[in-house]
Order: structure tokens, then C-alpha cells, then sequence
């Protein structure tokens, strides 16, 4: 398929004094139709021709411009991008068609002068320019030249929406303000109490020396707790989170982390465990498993009320192509408080939401999803059946091959 200009969201074309869509002249020209009626548009026909691919489906913004200057291909990206239909900016001066300035509002094209700058040159790399109305784009352009220090013959620019990287580099502000604030306040204390204990040790009991270790012991904890989760973090963003397979009892872990929270002081009444046997032979990471029970059970004691239920079943697997039944278990947590509001059912597993202000980093649902993911699994929240919160995740089987 030959290939050329176009318009945004595959708007009409442009068409020549013959009636023929723009982006078509070099197919026409290569049949014999008559002479290519634009210089360069003959080279942009055949752009894709061996793989089948139109500018428009390109995900980044594509612009070529020949040897004149005048632009000869301009696709829907660079169209919906420069905010400049495909139809007025073909055939235009590329000065025209993207009125690119720096940052210092110096005229990007006058600046630079592809076509009568310095011959050696072959293109610019990728920086921060603006349109218009001062959205920002990121821009690289490229001088195709016949041979090394030739003229010109064209040039190749790609344009790059800032938004989705706008939004990265907020994600890591808000995640390094978030960070400097959680340790913040236990360094703060840490330093406090030791300073203290070695500068007036003989005047303390015994009893107040033990307090105030107990407390510099917890905010150490809390501080360990912080850089696990932004190691999970990192690895999880990077696809680097290893998952360290094993036999997990479902049922038995559940029970633990009931254990340790009636042990704490919790009342036993307060949980409700029904575990539907038998359950499938389930290969998963313990200690990630560990770290999703805790989360979604802290989440249901710290933020809930009434009566926390855990559910463990089977059931089928959530991954594509698996329909067998029983080739997952599923575990659901589920309280009696007040729920999640509707309208936040969707930011539940991003990063930084809490469900209320009764602290924490908002990151440990981020984790969690991660985790599931990770095994291949699947998490949901919704609405339990007393009007609370409720997550459900399933994890597959993942049966070694070898015990196949």
C-alpha cells in the first residue's frame, strides 16, 4: 500500500486540480497518471509501500517536508498535535505549518535554517519547543541529504505530546513529597529520643528508657516499611518484580494474619473466616501473598467497621485461555463501614489515594495491584453485601511445568 499526507482522524484529503486525494499523486505519478504535480510527493507515496503502513497510524506526530521547504506529508497525529488540518498544511511552508518556537521565544526554524545551515548537519535532537498558544511539544527533526554534505532533499520531523510525560515527572514529584513527609516525622522522633537518652540517660527510669526505645523501635519499623514500598515501586513501574514461586496454603495464611491481629488486641469476634475446601494446589510468592493479605485486611480493620469477612474459594483462572475450572483461588475482604464512594471505584489501586484521613502513604494498593499482576492474577473492588468495601483478587494455579 502506497502511503503519503493525510488528515487528522482520516478527515478528506486534500485534493489536486484533478480531483485526487493529496496523499495519492505519487501512486498516480507511478502509474503513469501524468507528472507527480508537487516535487517530493513521489517519495512520501512509497514512505510505507513495503510495510503496509499509513502515516496515520503512527502513534507520534509525522511532518516531512521536501526540498523546498513546502510540507508534503502531515499526519493525523501531527495534525490533532499542531492543532493545523492535514488539507491547509500541505503544500504550505513548514515554517507555516509548525510555527515552532524555544523556550526563550526565539523562532525554532529561523534558528536553525535546515536547508542552509551548516552541511555537515544531519537533524536535531529531541527537545522541549512551543506552538502556538504556548503548549509545549517535544520535537525531533531529521536532514535527509543523497549524499553526505549534499543539499537538503528532505526533512523528517516527529512530534511528541508532553502530557503523558508531564504527568510522569507529577507522579514522581507528588511521590518524593510524599516520601520526604512519611519520613519526616519518625526520623524526627528517632533523632529526638536518641539524642535525648544519651545526653540525660542516668536521669530516666528504667520504665521511661524502655518507652522511649519502644517508640524509636516502632518508627524504625515505619521507616523500613516506607523504602520496601518504593522499592516495590521502582520494580513494579520497571516490570521488574520477581515473583518467587512456592506452595501456598491460602487458609493458613489468612489464619496467621487473623492471629497476629487478636493477638494485638483486636477482638476474635471481629473476623469472620470461611475457607471453601478443597482448594487448588496454589504456586505463589508467600511473602507477596503476605503482604496482599495485609494490606487489604489493615485496610478493612483500620478503615472499616463491623465485622471484617475473608472469604477463600476456587475458582476459575483469570488468565486468557484457562477456562478450566478450580484453576485459582480467589480471596475476598469485605467490611460493614461506609464503602467507597462510586465516583472512586476507579483511582482505588493508583497511587496516593486513601480511602480517608487517617494516615498513610496511599501506596499500599498500588503495591497490591502490582503483586496480583505480577502472578497473573486480577483484583477488583466494589460493595459488600453490608454496605462496606470489598476487594476480591485471584491468583492462578501457576503449576510449575515440571510437576505437570
Amino acid at each position: 500500500m502506497s502511503v503519503g499526507t493525510s488528515g487528522a482522524h482520516k478527515a478528506p484529503r486534500a485534493r489536486d486540480a484533478r480531483g485526487m486525494p493529496a496523499s495519492r499523486r505519487g501512486d498516480a505519478a507511478e502509474l503513469g497518471a501524468g507528472p507527480d504535480p508537487e516535487p517530493g510527493a513521489g517519495l512520501v507515496a512509497g514512505l510505507g509501500a513495503g510495510l503496509g503502513i499509513d502515516p496515520d497510524d503512527l502513534p507520534d506526530g509525522l511532518v516531512v517536508a521536501d526540498e523546498r521547504g513546502r510540507v508534503i506529508c502531515f499526519n493525523a497525529a501531527a495534525a490533532r498535535i499542531a492543532a493545523v488540518s492535514a488539507a491547509d498544511a500541505l503544500g504550505r511552508p513548514l515554517e507555516w505549518a509548525l510555527p515552532l518556537e524555544d523556550l526563550e521565544g526565539r523562532r525554532w526554524w529561523q534558528l536553525t535554517d535546515p536547508y542552509g545551515g551548516l552541511a555537515i548537519r544531519v537533524g536535531q535532537p529531541e527537545r522541549n519547543l512551543l506552538l502556538p498558544g504556548g503548549r509545549e511539544v517535544l520535537v525531533t527533526a531529521r536532514y535527509v541529504r543523497t549524499r553526505p554534505t549534499g543539499p537538503v532533499q528532505r526533512v523528517v520531523v516527529s512530534l511528541r505530546d508532553t502530557e503523558a510525560r508531564r504527568r510522569t515527572e507529577r507522579s514522581h514529584a507528588e511521590l518524593i513529597a510524599t516520601v520526604a513527609h512519611e519520613l519526616r516525622s519518625p526520623l524526627t522522633s528517632v533523632k529526638g529520643f536518641t539524642a535525648t537518652l544519651l545526653a540525660k540517660w542516668e536521669r530516666f527510669t528504667d520504665d521511661q528508657k524502655k518507652l522511649m526505645l519502644e517508640t524509636v523501635d516502632a518508627d524504625a519499623n515505619r521507616v523500613t516499611r516506607l523504602i520496601a514500598e518504593l522499592l516495590d515501586i521502582s520494580r513494579i513501574d520497571s516490570g521488574r518484580l520477581e515473583v518467587r514461586r512456592q506452595p501456598v496454603d491460602m487458609g493458613a495464611a489468612v489464619g496467621r494474619h487473623i492471629q497476629a491481629y487478636v493477638a494485638s488486641g483486636q477482638s476474635a469476634d471481629r473476623f469472620l473466616v470461611r475457607i471453601e475446601h478443597p482448594l487448588p494446589a496454589l504456586w505463589a510468592d508467600p511473602d507477596k501473598v503476605d503482604q496482599v493479605l495485609s494490606n487489604l485486611i489493615e485496610n478493612a480493620v483500620r478503615h472499616g467497621e463491623g465485622t471484617v469477612t475473608i472469604e477463600v474459594t476456587p475458582s476459575a483462572s483469570p488468565r486468557e485461555g484457562e477456562d478450566g475450572r478450580n484453576a485459582a483461588t480467589s480471596v475476598t475482604v469485605s467490611d460493614e463501614g461506609t464503602g467507597i464512594p462510586e465516583e472512586s471505584m476507579n483511582r482505588v489501586f493508583t497511587r496516593f489515594w486513601r480511602g480517608s484521613k487517617r494516615g498513610g502513604t496511599g501506596l499500599g494498593l498500588y503495591i497490591v495491584k502490582g503483586i496480583v499482576e505480577a502472578h497473573g492474577g486480577s483484583i477488583t473492588v466494589g460493595r459488600a453485601p453490608g454496605g462496606g468495601a470489598q476487594f476480591r483478587f485471584t491468583l492462578p494455579v501457576s503449576t510449575p511445568a515440571y510437576l505437570l
